[in-house]
């Protein structure tokens, strides 16, 4: 048999050094009164805001001894040295050192190891001294001890310390021995308590003394044979009168007000060490333990309490059972069980190793679903009564007390119960379908597959055979969906919502109310559990839990939520499991044990979001440099330092409450952002203008109360001052005049030009129509001429032809009779030819036709004669010799002569020819 060790504890969260940037040791914790936690360590003062660590190194770089938070100043003790730290404008803490203020010399190795507020004064203690700090004044004064000053105490509104000489009251700023009882003298005191208006003195090494007058008795408690055995280092007496003690060795140990143990949590099964040199109760009730190796924080008042299986020897637990006061888990190894009110082990009960599936209890036998079959538990055994492979769900018949219908991988199954005795009747044929959810309603069994959807099946009244299989179509099938009948109604979930079967219409429809359990976007799983002892239905999203419960004044049922996260329960999707106890106490169980619910404990709590510190950033060489601003300041800044980070928190250390985060920029992002678990935004590279930071929170479930805002302003760019702006104004209005100036000055020019350009295109207008007129004039100058030569042609020839007829004439004449008539005649035509009147006519028309041949051909041969121009104005006519010679009146070989006359005075060269010459002129 299996034995595994059960203890329930509260939760606790763990930090380590490599979280808060400090040392392992933790020597002393306080709080203030915006909740945030300090403690000593030996880097120096951590600040905890509930979302981030701070370190701030002591004045002299040594151990930090002693925290105390009074009014809101954090008085602080170390290595010579004690002062008071106090948060600037900025939201960062600065330190004031008392020590080199009031000028103290402090003795060899002095450590301040404790400090104690008591009205106007301040107590630091030392090994060999207290030193007395009067806040109004600034005085102080020391009280000297002959022995080592063990601890500082303070009881109500009295102050004792411990050296090796006894007990001392301090007592208007001197000492006094109230004790030297030889338990005093043999054993160190960790601290003193008023215990029911007696001093109660606890020892390191034996435990409790109740002091009176008499002397010193020992408190007799149920605890005392344990801290026997146990070396205390610090305690403290909670709100509700019980005691927390730090052990040297074995952790943390919580007594009742009577003494009794009440927890016992140590490394092995919760703390992250033994060692607990600090122990702290914060106003919420959680108790911070300063350890050798870390920080722990105790919801010791949370509405949880955890047992976890921390070698692993239970496994996930898919259900829970508690009967005839025994707890029964049943989980994927095995089931095990327990005496509820024991914190004795869990013990696996031979036979059931192996998957648990379903533990049910039907008419007080308890069924238990097994991976191997299905079983009937009786206290410490079990008896198989089907030996079928894998039972999902057992359900009763109505009105067949002797039937139960039983879900197993392979379909449905019958069991009976014959002689008191119940056995596995039959399967029902027809259907193997894997049968996880299986329900009876409406006169028919209503079967579950979260990747096949829901079937309808109706089975014959022996419950043998499956008559008819219909699958629904009314819902879709889904992931992690589930079945289950609620109050007579039969209910599907899955991840749009819950839907009710009708009996009217014979189709699921979605139920608003029972939709509201969860919503698509915190959709983990459709799993849906029912405790019949307390009509409380329950559900499981991403966020939390959630249950309906019954309103007294309404029938519509309220929907309470729990703030138990997916990732903080380490549950199986699909597997949620959730069992009644006893007095509004219910067992969930977890992929790592369970978890004990007190709905009497879950209480929301009212949260204030903070704006921690608002910084300010320039880029510089690639990377924002950051400066802190006033945060309860409206903010202006530069136009380059336009990266703006905020740093908000909520003081909250409950460790399954987890805290998120909205926001919004209004100027820039006016909607608010996505919750988010990061405590701190950064705004990169905002345009100028005015903004308002908003942020609010969510703690589980509820949004705070408040929300927190911040004010601030981004100047313009320099080039968009209001300076600036007057200058591009003045500018834009002298250029404006200067553009001004220079088109008009353009235009003018461009007028000029267009002018010019208008008359050059005149001037070429009326040289063109000059040229045309010219060509004009030309053309009938060319027309004039060819009429002339026409005409001179026709003069010619008419000349030629005169000239031809007449001494044709003639010669006829010469050679008729001889008379005188007939010479007369002849005379008359010689005169005729020789007539310079048709010369003159010619030379006339000739001029018009070739003006200036003449007088050219005269310029360059001024030796020609009349005659020899006559020759040469025929030749320009392109005239032959023989058409010459009439004219001339000499025959053609006089021309000839004459031609060759004319070449010698015109000094021509033997290949030139005349015509040519006289042509070429």
């Amino acid at each position: 048999m299996v034995y595994v060790q059960a203890q329930e504890r509260p939760p606790i969260e763990i930090y380590l050094p490599s979280e808060y940037s400090g040392d392992n040791q933790n020597w002393s914790i306080s709080q203030s009164d915006d909740k945030f936690i300090y403690v000593a360590n030996n880097k120096g003062l951590l600040e905890f805001n509930g979302a981030k660590w701070a370190v701030y190194p002591s004045n002299n770089l040594t151990i930090t001894r002693a925290v105390k938070v009074i009014d809101s100043l954090i008085y602080t003790g170390s290595y010579k040295d004690f002062g008071y730290w106090k948060r600037n404008k900025f939201g960062k803490l600065n330190y004031v050192s008392l020590s080199e203020k009031l000028n103290i010399s402090f003795l060899e190795d002095e450590e301040i190891w404790n400090i104690i507020a008591l009205d106007d004064w301040v107590l630091f203690q030392t090994l060999q001294r207290i030193y007395l700090y009067n806040k109004k004044d600034d005085s102080y004064s020391i009280i000297n001890s002959d022995a080592t000053i063990y601890k500082l105490f303070k009881v109500d509104e009295s102050v004792y310390y411990q050296n090796e000489i006894g007990l001392f009251d301090i007592s208007n700023g001197t000492s006094k021995l109230i004790s030297n009882n030889i338990i005093l003298k043999e054993n160190r005191l960790v601290n003193m308590f008023n215990h029911k208006g007696q001093l109660l003195i606890q020892t390191e090494d034996n435990g409790f003394y109740l002091m009176d007058n008499n002397g010193l008795d020992k408190w007799e408690i149920p605890a005392n044979k344990t801290l026997s055995n146990l070396r205390i280092y610090s305690s403290i007496k909670l709100r509700d009168n019980s005691f927390l003690l730090g052990s040297i060795s074995n952790g943390m140990i919580h007594l009742s007000a009577d003494g009794v143990i009440k927890d016992h949590i140590s490394q092995e099964n919760g703390l992250s060490n033994n060692t607990v040199l600090s122990v702290f109760e914060d106003v919420e009730n959680n108790i911070w333990l300063g350890l050798e190796n870390g920080i722990n924080c105790i919801n010791i008042k949370s509405p949880f309490r955890v047992y976890k299986d921390e070698k692993g020897n239970i496994g996930a637990v898919n259900a829970s059972i508690l009967q005839d006061e025994y707890l029964y888990l049943g989980t994927n190894q095995g089931l095990f069980y327990k005496k509820l009110k024991s914190n004795g082990a869990f013990s696996l009960i031979d036979g059931t190793k192996g998957a648990v599936w379903s533990l049910i209890d039907i008419g007080g036998d308890v069924f238990c679903g097994h991976n191997s079959g299905t079983f009937i538990v009786k206290k410490n055994k079990v008896e198989k009564v089907a030996n079928v492979l894998g039972t999902w769900k057992i359900n009763s018949i109505e009105n067949h007390s002797n039937l139960l219908l039983q879900g197993n991988y392979n379909g449905l199954h019958i069991l009976e119960r014959k002689n008191g005795v119940w056995g596995l009747r039959n399967k029902i044929e027809g259907f193997d379908v894997s049968s996880r959810y299986v329900e009876m309603f409406d006169n028919r069994v209503f079967v579950s597959h979260e990747y096949k959807g829901v079937f309808k099946l109706n089975i014959d009244d022996d419950f043998k055979t499956v008559l008819k299989v219909e699958k629904d179509t009314s819902v879709a099938k889904g992931a992690n969906s589930s079945l289950i009948k609620y109050k007579g109604k039969l209910a599907y979930a899955k991840n749009d919502g819950v839907y009710g079967y009708s009996n009217v219409t014979h189709k699921f429809v979605r139920d608003s109310v029972l939709s509201g359990l969860f919503n698509e976007k915190n959709y983990t799983s459709g799993k849906l559990v029912f405790n019949s002892e307390t009509n409380k239905l329950w559900s499981f999203s991403l966020y939390g839990i959630s249950y309906l419960s019954e309103r007294k004044l309404s029938n519509t049922p309220k929907i309470n939520k729990i703030s138990l996260t997916s990732k903080s329960r380490s549950d199986i999707s699909g597997y949620e499991n959730i069992m009644y106890l006893k007095d509004n106490i219910y067992l969930y169980g977890t992929s790592y044990g369970y978890i004990v619910i007190n709905l009497d404990k879950v209480k929301p709590i009212p949260h204030q979001v903070n704006i921690n510190s608002v910084l300010k950033g320039a880029y510089k060489d690639g990377e924002i440099i950051n400066e802190f601003q006033e945060k309860d300041v409206e903010g202006s800044f530069k136009n380059n330092e336009n990266n703006i980070t905020f740093n908000y928190s909520i003081a909250e250390y409950d460790k399954y409450l987890v805290t998120e985060y909205q926001y919004k920029l209004d100027g820039i992002y006016n909607e608010w952002s996505h919750w988010s678990v990061t405590p701190s935004v950064l705004f990169e590279n905002l345009p100028y203008g005015d903004y308002r930071f908003s942020v609010r929170a969510r703690v589980g479930v509820e949004i705070t109360d408040n929300i927190e805002s911040y004010t601030f302003c981004i100047d313009r760019p320099w080039y968009l001052s209001i300076k600036m702006l007057v200058a591009y104004v003045l500018f834009i209005m002298l250029f404006s005049l200067f553009m001004h100036n220079i088109y008009k000055r353009h235009y003018r020019i461009e007028r000029e030009r267009l002018l010019l350009k208008k008359q050059r295109e005149l001037e070429l207008k009326e040289l063109e129509n000059r040229q045309q007129l010219m060509r004009f004039n030309n053309d009938n100058l060319r027309k004039d001429i060819e009429n002339k030569n026409r005409e001179l042609g026709i003069s010619t020839m008419s000349l030629i032809k005169k000239n031809e007829f007449l001494n044709t004439l003639k010669k006829e004449l010469v050679n008729a009779e001889d008379n005188k008539s007939i010479k007369q005649v002849i005379k008359i035509i010689d005169r005729n030819l020789k007539n310079n009147d048709d010369w003159h006519t010619f030379e006339e028309a000739f001029n018009n036709a070739d003006k200036d041949f003449l007088k050219k051909i005269k310029t360059l041969h001024p030796v020609l004669t009349s005659n020899d121009l006559r020759l040469c104005a025929y030749l320009r006519l392109n005239l032959s010799s023989k058409e010459i010679a009439p004219l001339l009146n000499i025959s053609a070989r006089s021309v000839e002569v004459k031609r060759y006359r004319l070449r010698k005075k015109m000094n021509l060269a033997h290949e030139a020819g005349l015509s040519d010459h006289i042509l070429g002129i």
